[in-house]
């Protein structure tokens, strides 16, 4: 491509620029088949989908996805499929950690469920705007600890509520909607304007699937040292053939150089409130609150399960819109070419990348 990098990326902020100001006249659902731009927050996708907590005041209205989005196909609901999970006394979800040797892990593992085609490091389309300071404040730590040689174990109690998905690869003979199939045919081939055009009315992904629901998390900070006897104990035996005193041990603050707060993943005040009451732990004179302590207690889930709602998207899966360009294998090349450099002219611009931060 001739145009130069900084000329991309200048008339790509022009473009988010404008489409920021119209979003309130552009439908926002997140929907199986709809299709998104996400060069309008590239690197601070969290700032519109409800994915982690926002650290800002409390909202009068309650959302869980703000991105524009606009139909593809017409026609589409019948290659898609969601379902609820509402049975009550069960709690549809699970339990589990990972272990993180250092920071960009611990990012990487809060968005493992997200994916964006012609991506290498999806993550980095929520995290990369995040200096420490910022990092800490969502993850519910200090900020002394997110940075310096600290290693982390992600402890998270999920609660899938709905999930959506596409059934089926999408047919070729698809009809497309006008304004979409309009678009695509006043794409040029080596013509950026033409492909940057497509890009501000259509998009540059579609959602393949999603799951919403609500999520607790907490942050374990350990000791290199510890870190690694914690995480051979667990592998090699598993964490159900550790006893409750062992476990409590292992991220008890006496072993853990920092236990971060219990937060929700969409900023649910009353579920957290609910964590710091019923999840306080005390061994003789210490008192503490951990996530550990719904590890095989039904009752606490039961209870849980009550108050966590829809509030936040869990799992997001989005595809590249080639499949647009199915019939115009030229196209589609033009396309991919203006789309892959200009993802990574942003992944290379975000703050966390720069060394000197």
């Amino acid at each position: 491509m001739s145009p130069s990098p900084s000329g991309r990326l200048g008339l790509f902020w022009l473009l988010a620029l404008a489409l920021l100001a119209v979003v309130g006249s552009r439908e926002s659902q997140l929907r199986i088949g709809k299709a998104i731009n996400i060069f309008l927050r590239y690197g601070y996708l969290g700032i519109s989908m409800r994915v982690i907590p926002m650290n800002d005041n409390v909202e009068s209205e309650r959302w869980i996805f703000k991105e524009p989005t606009k139909n593809i196909y017409r026609n589409l609901s019948g290659l898609a499929e969601s379902h609820e999970d509402t049975t009550p006394g069960i709690f549809h979800g699970d339990f589990h950690m990972e272990f993180c040797d250092n920071r960009r892990q611990l990012f990487q593992a809060y968005f493992r469920d997200f994916t964006v085609e012609r991506m290498d490091k999806p993550w980095e389309a929520f995290t990369g705007g995040w200096f420490p300071d910022t990092a800490a404040k969502k993850l519910g730590i200090n900020t002394s600890f997110i940075q310096g040689d600290y290693s982390y174990v992600l402890v998270r109690v999920v609660r899938f509520r709905e999930t959506g998905k596409l059934n089926a690869d999408i047919p070729i003979e698809q009809q497309l909607e006008p304004e979409v199939r309009a678009r695509m045919e006043q794409l040029k081939i080596g013509n950026l304007t033409s492909a940057v055009g497509f890009i501000e009315s259509v998009g540059t992904h579609y959602v393949s699937s999603y799951t919403t629901g609500n999520s607790l998390f907490q942050v374990f900070v350990y000791s290199r040292k510890n870190f690694k006897m914690i995480k051979e104990r667990i592998r090699s035996k598993g964490l159900n053939a550790l006893s409750k005193l062992d476990l409590y041990n292992y991220f008890a603050p006496w072993f853990a150089e920092h236990l971060g707060q219990i937060r929700s993943a969409s900023a649910n005040a009353t579920v957290e409130r609910w964590a710091r009451r019923k999840l306080q732990y005390e061994y003789y004179v210490v008192k503490y609150v951990t996530l550990l302590k719904l590890h095989g207690n039904s009752t606490l889930l039961r209870s849980l399960d009550t108050l966590l709602g829809n509030d936040a998207i869990l799992q997001l899966d989005l595809k590249s819109l080639n499949v647009v360009f199915r019939e115009h294998p030229e196209k589609e090349s033009w396309f991919h070419e203006v789309l892959d450099n200009n993802m990574k002219l942003w992944e290379l611009n975000m703050p966390q990348n720069h060394a000197s931060r």
